[in-house]
């Protein structure tokens, strides 16, 4: 397991483990091949800091605040000048109470 902090300087294969606080609302965005997918930002919170926790589609109902969850095999992406994680396609992503 990595931290927040060490994630941050990541591409893939983050395995990490946090709690989700400051889950915003769901918005819809375009995709490449011109449909939609529903998108939501939160926060993973671990003893090193915070990290910008993307999630996309199925998986932004799953989550809740105060949810510790785990992420095995997720990648960063930097957008606007913020680093934020997500599981990506072949992530896991598991709550874990």
């Amino acid at each position: 397991m990595v931290t927040a902090e060490e994630a941050k300087n990541m591409r893939s294969g983050i395995n990490i483990e946090g709690k989700v606080e400051r889950k915003e609302e769901p918005r819809t965005v375009n995709t490449k091949s011109g449909g939609t997918i529903d998108v939501c930002n939160a926060y993973l919170v671990d003893e090193s800091g915070e990290i910008k926790l993307t999630l996309w589609a199925d998986d932004i109902s799953k989550i809740n605040d105060g949810d510790t969850i785990k992420i095995t095999n997720g990648y960063t992406n930097t957008f606007k000048g913020e680093v934020s994680l997500t599981k990506g396609k072949f992530g896991q992503l598991e709550v874990i109470s």
